[in-house]
């Protein structure tokens, strides 16, 4: 007998099918039915639980899939006390409450994050974040079985509140100080901003300068102190502007503020995704070349650096990578399944060398051949 004659009951009567009603939903009856099997073990078999058989398990989800069956997530709310929901937030930048959603980073970051969800059915919720009200509040009226919150601030509150509410979250972005959060994903920020300053130096770099934020958040943090105790190890003095990082006009005036001043750096470093276009339109109002008189490289995962002119080199965070990361380091706190205490991941990065960071050799100039005479 096969594994999953094991498990058989009566088999429906020759020319009934379990979905004979015209446009009708299969559900879990008709699944058992048509696989032969009871409703108990059809329920184990789609949700990973019971102590199964393997080919039980497989020839139950393939007749669910045949039927078209989708589990009622009323009905898995009732048996489990979940909803199935799952949310995302940036609780740092801003007034708008949507737009983070406008940066490469967090879109990509997003779109991962809402896959792998699906992929352990759950469903993703972008959520608003604004200090005009509490998110808290907001979010009251959304049942949540955990939430993402990507780069928060210190002290968050909204963070704060929902571990205090018993809904576990995870950060993308190491917290701060004494932060509750239930994990946590992050880049290694320190060996990044060395690297690519590394990289600078290596191009000919002798005056390094910095765009950075004006925000708490540990992805500015990090990266700005990381900048400070290189130039420190190496022996140049900072060269450093701020900004509000969600105010773009900012940026591009913070951009002009650095290269006018007499300290002007021959190379600079743009933690946020607009600074690489902001930095080469300040370049040309200045009359510099890049990379001739200045090298750039910025934090973006756009690609619209690969066909500026020049290419601009930016450093990638991999969101993809952080977005699955951090909704399976989520699912697993909300169904126990992870390991106790918080969980800590740090990603590695990757430096996308293109032209701006690179300083061309000193040319040569070459005499054309002379045509030969006609007495040679």
């Amino acid at each position: 007998m096969t594994a999953a004659g094991k498990h058989q009951v009566s088999q429906p009567s020759a020319g009934t099918h379990p979905r004979s009603r015209v446009g009708a939903r299969a559900g879990i009856r008709d699944v058992a039915a048509a696989a032969g099997v009871s409703i108990t073990t059809v329920s184990d078999a789609l949700n990973g639980k019971g102590r199964l058989p393997d080919a039980t398990r497989s020839h139950v989800r393939a007749v669910a899939e045949r039927l078209g069956y989708r589990p009622s997530a009323a009905a898995r709310t009732l048996r489990t006390g979940k909803s199935g929901l799952i949310g995302l937030t940036v609780t740092t930048y801003g007034e708008e409450p949507f737009t983070f959603t406008e940066f490469a980073y967090f879109a990509e970051m997003a779109r991962a994050a809402t896959s792998a969800a699906l992929d352990r059915g759950y469903a993703l919720v972008i959520l608003p974040a604004t200090s005009r009200h509490s998110a808290f509040d907001i979010w009251s009226n959304v049942a949540l079985d955990g939430t993402v919150v990507i780069d928060p601030s210190d002290q968050d509150p909204v963070v704060t509140e929902l571990m205090r509410s018993g809904i576990p979250v995870v950060s993308d972005g190491r917290p701060a100080g004494s932060l509750p959060v239930t994990a946590w994903v992050d880049n290694d920020h320190e060996a990044a901003v060395c690297g690519l300053l590394d990289h600078f130096a290596e191009s000919g770099a002798r005056r390094i300068g910095l765009l950075t934020g004006t925000s708490t958040d540990t992805y500015t943090r990090l990266s700005t102190t990381a900048y400070l105790d290189w130039c420190e190890r190496v022996g140049q003095d900072p060269v450093v502007e701020s900004y509000p990082a969600h105010d773009p006009c900012a940026g591009a005036v913070a951009a002009d503020r650095l290269l006018a001043r007499p300290d002007r750096p021959d190379a600079v470093y743009g933690l946020f995704d607009p600074n690489g276009t902001d930095l080469l339109a300040a370049a040309r109002r200045y009359g510099l070349r890049v990379p001739d008189d200045l090298l750039l490289v910025c934090c973006s995962e756009s690609t619209v650096y690969a066909s500026t002119e020049p290419p601009i080199t930016t450093l990638s965070l991999k969101p993809g990578r952080i977005g699955n990361t951090v909704i399976d380091l989520l699912i697993n706190a909300i169904e126990g399944t992870g390991r106790g205490g918080p969980v800590e991941q740090v990603m590695p990065t990757d430096l996308i060398v293109r032209t701006s960071s690179q300083r061309r050799p000193a040319r040569t100039t070459v005499s054309p051949p002379r045509s030969p005479r006609a007495d040679e």
